[in-house]
């Protein structure tokens, strides 16, 4: 079978060596900016362009007659590329636009959350007028300002944290006023945390909850990233939630995916990813991805013991539910290394040196190889995976991955470890009041 990945970064490199896995012996091929040399590896060929550029990669496609393509990242999405390569008679296991909009449009996502009833929608107003938009900000009070396009997991700020106050918030909002609808909503209070799922229009195969850190420096400080790393738990339970947590954020998906077909008569084919808030009312959408999570990505897809191939090809044929999709019972502490002064004033065409990683697993994002040796391009360089019996033990596996990566790097050695896991433990144990 000839299959496909399209994108470049550490979660692609995660969906192209559990395609590589597979006993089923698979073709592999590739389309990305810029060279990744872990997926280039692993790949017969690969066209380096815009992943964006859809003509272009549906041509690629239709000459090394690809069958299933996996689109990893979310631009292509909303530019149609999922529709594209169904047109041309290959399958893609990545949805179409009409159902990826629940990542590309959040104020899309929200209102179509309150049309069909569909739980964990916080309180929330889209406006394109600031007069009406500052009262709604001085009646709910503590708030969220988004974006309601696509912003890298960087447009979203709140209250108590990079906006001050009322005034601050009002003045951000404003900002966002120029370009497009701006999304105002409670400021939700709680733990993060990402519930990710195969679907295949009708069925849900779910993966472990992960847990993402945003914040770029040691103790949740600093500005917000795409993610500097997440850990898993053993099993499929993060130590601070409880089974009816996740059963209640498992619903909410599944209702999520029926009334997408309801509202667009199109089967969301794919990934969907849920960031929820869990709050002392439960579970609460943040919103919603219509692709794998980076770095959520690196921590699950390592744990997959169904043969990654048997799945995309269940979405594409639509019998997901016929098909027992497993993760290991192992835990998992992903962590990133990336460019010195990420991400306000990072390093760039800086060189990265991997030495002895030992039992880790080493994803190649945002970077480029060039005369056999690799560089940094700004953005997230490299992630490590520990995968053990206790995040404890796969922590210190990551850590020490890390500590053997040589170049102009900056990482959080907290993500992972006993003191930062406690922390969320005690501050939900805070919040429910046991």
């Amino acid at each position: 079978m000839n299959i496909l990945v399209v994108g470049g970064g550490g979660r692609e490199h995660a969906i192209a060596e559990a395609i590589a896995r597979s006993n089923k012996n698979p073709t592999m091929f590739a389309v990305m900016a810029k060279k990744n040399p872990g997926i280039a590896g692993l790949c017969e060929d690969f066209l380096l362009v815009s992943e964006t550029d859809v003509e272009k990669v549906v041509d690629y496609a239709k000459s090394k007659n690809i069958e299933i393509a996996v689109v990893g990242p979310e631009a292509p999405l909303a530019v149609s590329l999922a529709d594209a390569l169904e047109d041309a008679g290959i399958r893609a296991v990545s949805p179409k636009k009409a159902v990826a909009q629940i990542e590309f449009d959040k104020a899309w996502a929200r209102n179509f959350m309150k049309k069909h009833n569909i739980g964990g929608c916080p309180i929330f107003g889209v406006f394109t007028e600031k007069s009406e938009m500052d009262a709604f900000i001085d009646k709910v009070g503590n708030v969220a300002v988004k974006p309601a396009g696509l912003t890298g997991g960087k447009g979203v700020k709140v209250m108590g944290d990079q906006l001050p106050d009322i005034e601050a918030a009002k003045t951000y909002a404003a900002s966002l006023l120029e370009g497009d609808s701006v999304v105002i909503e409670e400021n939700l209070v709680g733990e993060e945390f990402t519930l990710q799922a195969f679907v295949d229009g009708k069925s849900l195969a779910f993966a472990p909850t992960v847990q993402d850190h945003k914040r770029a420096f040691e103790g949740d400080l600093g500005p917000n990233t795409g993610g500097m790393g997440s850990y898993t738990n053993t099993g499929a339970l993060l130590p601070f939630l409880v089974s009816d947590d996740v059963e209640q954020a498992k619903q909410i998906m599944k209702d999520t995916v029926r009334a997408l077909y309801d509202e667009t008569n199109e089967l969301y084919k794919g990934t969907l990813y849920g960031q929820f808030m869990l709050t002392k009312d439960g579970p609460k959408v943040i919103e919603f991805n219509a692709r794998f999570g980076d770095p959520e990505a690196m921590n699950v897809l390592p744990l997959l013991e169904t043969d990654y191939v048997d799945v995309i090809s269940a979405i594409a044929d639509g019998t997901l539910a016929d098909l027992d999709v497993k993760f290991s019972e192992k835990a998992t502490v992903c962590k990133y290394a990336v460019p010195a002064g990420y991400p306000d004033d990072p390093t760039k065409d800086s060189e990265v040196v991997a030495g002895d990683i030992g039992d880790a697993i080493l994803f190649y994002s945002s970077v480029y190889e060039k005369d056999g040796k690799v560089y940094t391009t700004g953005s997230r360089a490299v992630a490590v995976v520990g995968m053990a019996d206790s995040i404890a033990d796969a922590e210190a596996i990551a850590q020490n991955a890390l500590d053997n990566i040589k170049g102009d790097l900056h990482s959080r050695r907290d993500i992972g470890t006993a003191a930062v896991v406690q922390k969320r433990i005690d501050h939900m144990k805070e919040i429910r009041g046991f």
